[in-house]
């Protein structure tokens, strides 16, 4: 009867250990709210999206109070900044800042969908993806306009139109490509899903 109350209590210890929500385990710091702050700044400073955010302090609403003490869930490491900066330079260098910001964005829809890999390098590096893998270009180091437009993308994740790929119409003729959705045109690029 002991061991059978003991069997009892331990897969209720370890069910509601395997029950702990996630958010927390994802916390990499705190940030104390002060006068000015906003969801937008902060997760522009920290580099990670409005809504994750959101998620992780359990808000429905854009609303924080001064003196409030925000989670800060774990964001993109420093080296797949860089990787994305650098993509974005070489895609969009000439481009206006909202295409740097689209091209980053597209990445990251990337890794949100279930049709591309789960990382920043591996949806850079997939097979194919990339003109500037194939070309060396990716391995030029990124203006500060194109960091600043990766930290821009990682605030808005999951607030755009769902992008998932982008192209120059004067230097493709992908069908494919071209049969799919627009969802924006930005300089020389357009944007589709």
């Amino acid at each position: 009867m002991k061991l059978k109350k003991l069997l009892i209590s331990s897969c209720l210890a370890l069910a509601a250990l395997s029950f702990t929500p996630k958010a927390d385990a994802k916390v990499a710091t705190t940030h104390y709210v002060q006068k000015g702050d906003t969801l937008w700044k902060i997760g522009l400073k920290y580099g990670v999206s409005v809504q994750e955010l959101k998620r992780v302090n359990q808000k429905t609403s854009d609303l924080i109070y001064i003196g409030e003490t925000l989670k800060i869930p774990q964001t993109v490491s420093a080296y797949e900044k860089d990787l994305l900066a650098r993509l974005v330079e070489a895609e969009a260098k000439g481009e206006p800042y909202a295409g740097k910001v689209a091209v980053a964005t597209v990445v990251l829809n990337r890794v949100d969908s279930h049709l591309f890999p789960n990382s920043i390098k591996e949806v850079i590096y997939q097979k194919d993806q990339f003109t500037p893998v194939k070309n060396g270009q990716i391995n030029y180091p990124a203006s500060a306009e194109s960091k600043r437009a990766v930290e821009e993308a990682l605030a808005f994740r999951g607030q755009g139109s769902g992008s998932l790929y982008f192209y120059n119409p004067q230097k493709t003729s992908n069908t494919w490509l071209r049969s799919k959705q627009v969802t924006v045109v930005i300089g020389n690029h357009v944007f589709a899903k």
